[in-house]
């Protein structure tokens, strides 16, 4: 019995602990230089009535420069009114320890664009952010428990799940150990 317990414990510890395979949506590397991006990665999914919310993150290093690639994407039969981000928007993360780490917006003025599908309403919302060299650290040990996004005029705060499985593409995402899981990366 001693010895199930611990075989038991040590799969679980294993598989807890395990590291994430590194997924690209690009990976470039030429005279002129070089660029990563992860995969867009769910953060946070909203399935109410007729319309959906969902937030993606991915992960970018052009040239030694890491960032992180925001996208909302929003799909009602109802209006969707335009969410904007600016020169001024931020993204601060709330990490399991207390920490609070900003990252910077460099998006000049958007809104976005939006498309009519098959009687439905689609905006799709895109955004880059910087990191602060002295915060890596941080990301890459504490799991994030909490997101707030700075949009021009208004500010919306996430919950960071920990076990997310999305009713959309029925797939499971650990959106708090996005950074912990995904940073290697790109590094």
């Amino acid at each position: 019995m001693k010895k199930t317990l611990i075989i038991l414990f040590i799969l679980t510890t294993i598989t807890t602990f395990a590291q994430k395979d590194c997924e690209y949506s690009s990976n470039i590397k030429d005279s002129i230089g070089s660029y990563k991006a992860t995969r867009d990665y769910v953060m946070h999914e909203k399935v109410f009535g007729n319309s959906q919310t969902s937030l993606f993150f991915s992960l970018i290093n052009a040239d030694g420069l890491m960032s992180l690639n925001l996208q909302m994407v929003q799909k009602s039969a109802d209006f969707i009114p335009a969410k904007c981000l600016d020169k001024n928007s931020k993204i601060y993360l709330q990490l399991s320890n207390g920490k609070v780490i900003t990252l910077i917006g460099i998006t000049q003025e958007t809104c976005g664009n939006s498309v009519r599908n098959n009687n439905e309403n689609c905006r799709i919302l895109t955004g880059y952010f910087l990191f602060m060299k002295e915060t890596l650290d941080d990301l890459k040990t504490y799991p994030i428990s909490f997101f707030r996004i700075k949009f021009a005029g208004e500010t919306n705060d996430y919950v960071a799940k920990e076990i997310l499985v999305s009713e959309v593409d029925k797939k499971t995402y650990n959106p708090d150990h996005f950074f912990m899981d995904y940073l290697k990366c790109v590094e």
